[in-house]
């Protein structure tokens, strides 16, 4: 299958054109109150990413918190302490508590009475289906697929667009043998480019590597594309010469199952595999693409999108 060109188009509509026309500030960068006309369209993606998805998938969801224990074993805070929000709450009991309230009331500080919960904002949606799998025993000798999805959150205060603080996320996820996961994801890197035209998109497919933390961080991100693990469907949302990961094509070997002791039914550790969409990165690929006004999309995005 072939991908799109590598020539992207420039964005018929602006960034700023967008955010004027379809989001409401909230006063924070990068977390916005979204119009109807945008959820429509988140609406529409949703419905076809169904329509993509393998029949054996498993659907999940998942709410925007997690186990922070959770996240600590798996990993995240060692490579991405610096994308990571966690949920706190004022502690100490009533009296610590009322006295955080008095010093607001006389126009001091509230936030030195804050404790850390037991709860992490979810950064990604896939952390929570690796010890589920787990705790059912071996994986089946064609794998395991599930579909989950998360309202997520990075922090990362920006102004731009495409890379929002509080954003939505689905994915869908392989378990099982190496040679397997490594064609789940094969697979769907191959389908990324027809899954962008049918949006009426422009796009290309590039190796990539996640952002990793300090200076060890960059050293793994280069193994990361060195081992060809991670790709990322690149379309132009602010432009075409800094276009936007709107998906991702990701092998995990076996990390999450070193991590939660997911094994195949012969015994051998499995690997992992996922394919990830950004929902309103995608969402806004297909405005920055098609203008403002979705009523004068071509046809065939449309109805695509069941709109």
């Amino acid at each position: 299958m072939n991908l799109a060109p590598n020539r992207l188009g420039q964005p018929a509509a602006t960034a700023e054109a967008i955010l004027e026309a379809l989001f409401h500030p909230t006063g924070v960068d990068g977390v916005y109150g979204r119009s109807g006309a945008y959820e429509a369209v988140v609406e529409g993606l949703g419905a076809l990413i169904n329509r993509a998805r393998d029949p054996r998938a498993e659907i999940v969801r998942f709410p925007p918190v997690v186990s922070r224990a959770l996240i600590e074993k798996s990993g995240y805070l060692k490579s991405f302490p610096h994308l990571l929000g966690c949920v706190c709450a004022l502690g100490g009991g009533d009296a610590a508590i009322g006295a955080a309230v008095e010093r607001f009331e006389r126009g001091g500080p509230w936030t030195d009475g804050l404790e850390a919960s037991d709860l992490v904002l979810a950064p990604a949606a896939c952390y929570p289906i690796y010890p589920l799998a787990a705790r059912r025993g071996p994986i089946p000798r064609d794998g395991l697929i599930f579909d989950v999805a998360s309202d997520c959150f990075r922090r990362e205060p920006s102004r731009d667009l495409d890379r929002l603080q509080s954003f939505r996320m689905r994915e869908f996820v392989f378990i099982g043998a190496p040679e397997a996961a490594t064609a789940f994801r094969d697979t769907w890197k191959a389908r990324a480019g027809d899954f962008a035209a049918t949006l009426g998109l422009s796009s290309r497919v590039d190796p990539a590597s996640d952002p990793f933390f300090g200076r060890g961080g960059a050293m793994v991100g280069r193994f990361q594309v060195g081992q060809a693990l991670k790709f990322e469907l690149m379309v132009p949302v602010r432009s075409a010469e800094t276009p936007t990961a709107c998906m991702s094509f990701n092998c995990h070997r076996d990390h999450f199952s070193l991590t939660w002791g997911l094994r195949n039914d012969d015994g051998a550790t499995a690997h992992t595999a996922c394919v990830a969409f950004g929902i309103d990165r995608l969402a806004a690929a297909l405005f920055a693409a098609h203008g403002v006004d979705s009523a004068r999309w071509p046809t065939s995005v449309r109805a695509a999108l069941s709109l």
